[in-house]
């Protein structure tokens, strides 16, 4: 199934029918018009089924939701929307943009009828059994799937990647973690209008304010990080003991959540120090080559007054975490400002290429690992 690119680098589209079929669930909101518009020509996966509320089963694809991802492809534009039930959804990769309202008994149902089902949402990312995956960190936190099938007696699986504001904050403090240790962190977030899906904020609550509250979302940073860089042993993952102070705000910036962070270590790191681990780091080897995977995970700017949405939140097609003002501070060690695509590599994105990697690991259905 790897079909490598002629002069070497890119992934060329494979034949049609060696591509895995995948579902999308909750297709027609915005983080999954995102897989829609991410997955249209992707080498390995093809879609073959789309799915949502009962309001637009039955219906074609294109007329069942307004679409905002430019290109609508031809090929899902005619699908008929299937309601989230497994009996109807055959596809054995299943991505789920599904709100948290509905998205844990749903994703349950497909994990028991033997899918592998990519998480957006929230309500499994804590499990002790779910792997919580950014896979240039943990991709080794995979393997908790074969704990969470035995004790839950089902053939599938649930993965889950990290809230967006989750994602852009443990890129850039996991090099650092690995490491000097990080004892504790203080986190102010900027986050984009887009991350509250569609039509998300009224224009009248947003445009020329800042709303310092994002329901869930500060908890979310407290508990997801450290699970994220914790240590995987026996018995699950270990969090890592890092305190956490965050603040997250929404600002009027359509894609591209921002974080601000004060971060002090076990023992005093210099600026140059850590401007040394965040360039030198690359992520995990099994990240390498794949369609998704950014050829540089994490890029440090050296200018006063960058990261900076309009300029940067597309490095790496969107899976590119930008770092800069990488400096010393009064109080704790170091601060840094560090920027993520939040429906790329906050989302459908960083849900892609957890797939990519469970495929090369072997853990995909139909798949046999070292095909990719």
């Amino acid at each position: 199934m790897r079909a490598k690119a002629s002069g070497g680098g890119g992934w060329s589209s494979s034949p049609r029918g060696e591509r895995v079929p995948v579902a999308v669930l909750g297709a027609t909101g915005a983080v999954g018009q995102t897989f829609i518009r991410l997955l249209d020509g992707h080498p390995l996966f093809e879609i073959a089924e789309v799915a949502a509320s009962e309001r637009s089963a039955g219906r074609p694809y294109a007329e069942a939701m307004t679409w905002h991802e430019g290109r609508l492809p031809p090929e899902v534009a005619g699908l008929t929307v299937l309601a989230c039930d497994p009996r109807l959804v055959k596809s054995k990769v299943v991505f789920s943009a599904l709100d948290a309202s509905v998205a844990g008994e749903v994703e349950q149902a497909f994990a028991k009828a033997g899918a592998v089902v990519l998480s957006n949402a929230k309500n499994h990312r804590m499990d002790a059994d779910v792997p919580l995956v950014i896979p240039e960190l943990n991709a080794d936190h995979l393997s908790l799937i074969d704990m969470q099938r035995e004790k839950r007696g089902w053939s599938g699986a649930i993965v889950t990647n990290a809230n967006c504001a989750s994602t852009v904050v443990a890129v850039a403090l996991g090099p650092l973690h690995a490491a000097f240790g990080i004892r504790q962190a203080l986190i102010a977030t900027m986050q984009a209008v887009s991350g509250a899906g569609y039509p998300g904020v009224a224009s009248l609550d947003i445009l020329g304010s800042v709303i310092p509250y994002i329901g869930g979302e500060e908890e979310k940073i407290e508990r997801e990080v450290n699970k994220l860089l914790g240590t995987l042993g026996d018995g699950g993952v270990t969090p890592a003991p890092i305190t956490i102070s965050a603040h997250a705000n929404r600002v009027p910036v359509e894609h591209g959540h921002t974080a601000c962070m004060t971060v002090g270590f076990g023992r005093p790191v210099t600026p140059e120090e850590a401007v040394e681990v965040l360039t030198g780091w690359k992520g995990h080897a099994v990240c390498e080559g794949l369609p998704s995977a950014p050829a540089d995970p994490l890029v440090v700017r050296s200018e006063p007054d960058r990261p900076q949405a309009r300029k940067d939140v597309y490095s790496g097609g969107g899976m590119t975490t930008t770092v800069g003002r990488v400096r010393s501070d009064p109080l704790m060690h170091i601060r840094l400002v560090a920027l993520s695509h939040n429906t790329v590599r906050g989302a459908a994105g960083g849900s892609i290429l957890n797939a990519e990697v469970l495929g090369r690991m072997g853990k995909l259905p139909g798949v046999a690992q070292g095909a990719w």
